[in-house]
C-alpha cells in the first residue's frame, strides 16, 4: 500500500500543474485555418500546464507587422508575437523561440499550402531607411493599385500573379527604394502608370491596356513609408557558382 501511495505521490509530483484560467492567443485567419495552432498549443499545455487557446480578443496576439518578437514564416510573411508583461506569456515566447517549439511548428504539415519556418533571419530595417509619410495609407494604396498583380501581405497573399515579386521579396532587395521610387518608370508598368505632375498622359493612340494606376507624389511617399517598415523575405544564401 505504501508502494501505491509513494507511486502515486511521484506521479502528481511529475505532472505539470494546470493553470486555473486559460491565456487566449489571436491570430490572422490564415494562421488560425492552417491547423497549426491546433497542432502547437496542446503540446505546449501538456509541457508546461499552461493552457493556451485560440481566441481573438486573447491577451497575446500573432500579427504579420513588424511588432513583437518574430516567431515563424510562411510564404514571405513573417508573424510576430505580442505579449503582456505576464510569465506564462513570456513562457509560451520562450517556448516558440526555443528549438523545441521550432521543431515543434516546424513538424506540422498543413493540408493545403506551404509549410512553416521558424528558422529565417530577419533584415533588420536601419532607421535612416523609414521614409517619411503614411505608413498606414501606403498599405491602403499599395492594396488598391498593387494589389491586383503584386502579393501586398497576408490580406491578398492568394491573389497575386506568379510572375511577379510580392513587396517582401522587392523589400529584401539592396535597391529596393529606387525599385519603388521609380516603379512607373520600369516595365511593364509605363503602359497603364500615371504619375501627377510627373509622367506625360498617354498617348490617344496608345490608351492603358488594363485600367489605369493614377496616383499623386503623396501617394507614391505613403506607398514607401509602408514597404520601408515591412519585413523583408530571407531569399537564403546566395548562388555558390564553381
Amino acid at each position: 500500500m505504501r508502494f501505491v501511495l509513494l507511486c502515486l505521490s511521484l506521479t502528481l509530483t511529475a505532472s505539470p500543474s494546470w493553470s486555473q484560467e486559460a491565456i487566449g492567443l489571436a491570430a490572422p485567419a490564415e494562421v488560425s485555418d492552417s491547423g497549426l495552432l491546433q497542432h502547437i498549443l496542446p503540446r505546449f499545455s501538456l509541457k508546461t500546464g499552461i493552457r493556451v487557446i485560440s481566441d481573438d480578443s486573447g491577451a497575446m496576439s500573432l500579427t504579420a507587422t513588424p511588432t513583437g518578437d518574430p516567431v515563424f514564416a510562411r510564404e514571405g510573411v513573417i508573424y510576430h508575437l505580442t505579449i503582456d508583461d505576464d510569465s506564462r506569456q513570456q513562457r509560451f515566447r520562450d517556448w516558440m523561440l526555443s528549438d523545441i517549439g521550432k521543431r515543434t511548428i516546424e513538424s506540422y504539415a498543413p493540408p493545403q499550402g506551404s509549410a512553416f519556418s521558424a528558422s529565417f533571419e530577419i533584415t533588420k530595417i536601419d532607421e535612416a531607411a523609414t521614409l517619411e509619410g503614411d505608413a498606414v495609407l501606403g498599405e491602403e494604396l499599395s492594396m488598391t493599385h498593387c494589389g491586383r498583380c503584386h502579393v501586398i501581405g497576408p490580406k491578398n497573399r492568394m491573389n497575386g500573379l506568379g510572375s511577379t515579386p510580392s513587396f517582401a521579396v522587392l523589400r529584401s532587395m539592396p535597391d529596393w527604394t529606387e525599385r519603388f521610387e521609380a516603379f512607373f518608370a520600369l516595365n511593364p508598368h509605363p503602359a497603364f502608370t500615371q504619375i501627377d505632375g510627373i509622367t506625360p498622359p498617354f498617348d490617344p493612340e496608345r490608351p492603358s491596356p488594363i485600367y489605369p494606376v493614377e496616383m499623386s507624389v503623396d501617394d507614391l511617399e505613403a506607398i514607401l513609408a509602408f514597404v520601408s517598415v515591412i519585413s523583408a523575405a530571407d531569399l537564403g544564401a546566395p548562388l555558390q557558382h564553381q
